[in-house]
């Protein structure tokens, strides 16, 4: 199964596109962009209080057959926080000094 490749940050709800080189995602596939997970999230997922990592860009060109964006398609569906902008504050402050790794 591929990655979905969500179009926005679920934060402030920048595009981002299939080749943005600012997405970051979860293990679960949460997406926000760069900025927000540098300065609003403290490299704490939201959702599962997970770290970020890039998201990979797909392949433009089709090296196989049928593997590229072209052929697999970024979702178009975006995607938006589920909880106030002041749990996730008080989330991400409660974690944010326990490494990804350790949560």
């Amino acid at each position: 199964m591929a990655l979905a490749l969500r179009p926005n940050c679920e934060y402030c709800d920048k595009d981002l596109p299939p080749a943005a080189r600012d997405a970051r995602i979860c293990t679960f596939e949460c997406t926000f962009c760069a900025d927000c997970v540098e300065t609003k999230l403290h490299n704490v997922c939201p959702n599962c209080g997970g770290g970020f990592a890039p998201r990979p860009i797909r392949p433009a060109t089709e090296w196989r057959p049928g593997l590229s964006v072209a052929k697999r398609p970024a979702s178009d569906k975006r995607v938006h926080l589920s909880r106030s902008l002041e749990d996730i504050a008080v989330h991400s402050a409660r974690i944010k000094d326990i490494p990804p790794e350790d949560r």
